[in-house]
């Protein structure tokens, strides 16, 4: 499966030109697909009980060890949930190892993490708490005492979870933050384009499309999220500089699983630099190139590299400021 994906995006590579068509060809609209209103899960069906309970927990500092560090903290909701730092910082000022990426349409990514070792976004909402790099929780039972010390949780917790006897627990607070995080979604004009409005982008907009589609880019990135749905070897064609973390590798021990990461979602990735798992490039225009040199043996022109970026800042979506209203602090 792996060597079909590499031989497909490597006959994807084209020489790149900047000519602006009328329309792009459908064949090539047919790779993605616009967003859903929500990323519903038959496993975590959702309640608006338990999706404010999830944004409630979100919120919360005090699921940290020093009371300082709450998911928003490096996933910050009102900057396209990120936090525009290279590695996050987390408990006694650590560096976190990798990027941390954004949560917006996150539920959709077929894995979680860099290195894919969380399933969903349910499974993924147990890790930073635990880390201790990251919010240094010492044990899954201190955090369900803590949240047992706060009436308005212990209410909460009963309302989103009726059926269960003893519903505050460390697996029902991370299924309600996956609630939550189901509903962060960002439709943008790329959407309405996908859904038959082809005034939606500017004809400088379609011919970056172009180009990102005839430079073999859609092999990785396509589908919804514009990517979030495969891993790849960073460093395809040329080797990647920063060879410290070997990816997927640190989950499997598979040789074949060296430098190998979760695709990136490119939705709102004008707005969430730093890029890469090591946040390395801050610039897009300089992500954009060093991905046409890394993955497609290609080197961009500068006109080349603006018409890509001309495009992808049709993927900034809208952020629902209703639904991510922080909530009071329970008590």
């Amino acid at each position: 499966m792996r060597r079909t994906i590499l031989f497909s995006l490597i006959l994807g590579i084209v020489s790149f030109g900047v000519a602006a068509p009328p329309d792009n060809d459908p064949s090539a609209i047919k790779l993605f697909k616009p967003l859903p209103a929500s990323f519903q899960s038959a496993l975590n069906p959702a309640s608006k009980v338990k999706v404010d309970l999830g944004r409630a927990l979100f919120y919360d500092k005090r699921l940290s060890k020093a009371n300082d560090v709450s998911c928003n903290s490096c996933h910050d909701l009102n900057t396209y949930g990120v936090d525009n730092q290279a590695t996050s910082t987390g408990f006694q000022q650590q560096k976190g190892g990798r990027n941390s990426p954004t949560v917006y349409n996150a539920a959709g990514h077929f894995v979680q993490f860099w290195d894919g070792r969380a399933a969903d976004v349910e499974a993924q909402a147990k890790g930073p708490v635990m880390n201790p790099v990251e919010m240094a929780m010492d044990a899954e039972k201190e955090v369900v005492a803590r949240l047992n010390s706060i009436p308005g949780y212990v209410a909460m917790f009963k309302a989103a979870f009726p059926k269960q006897a003893d519903p505050v627990s460390f697996d029902n607070m991370a299924i309600a933050i996956g609630s939550f995080e189901r509903g962060l979604v960002t439709p943008s004009r790329w959407d309405k384009y996908l859904a038959g409005d082809k005034t939606a982008l500017t004809e400088p907009e379609r011919a970056g499309f172009k180009l990102f589609v005839d430079g073999g880019c859609a092999g990785c990135h396509s589908g919804t999220l514009v990517g979030g749905s495969m891993y790849q070897k960073v460093g395809l064609v040329k080797p990647w500089d920063n060879q410290k973390d070997p990816g997927r590798y640190g989950v499997t021990k598979a040789d074949s699983d060296k430098m190998f990461f979760k695709v990136p979602s490119l939705r709102n990735i004008a707005k969430t630099a730093p890029y890469f798992h090591d946040g390395s490039v801050t610039s897009l225009n300089n992500a954009v190139k060093y991905m046409s040199v890394h993955q497609c043996s290609t080197s961009l022109t500068d006109d080349e590299v603006k018409s890509v970026v001309t495009w992808l800042n049709s993927l900034t979506g809208d952020i629902p400021m209703a639904y991510i209203k922080a909530p009071p602090i329970l008590n």
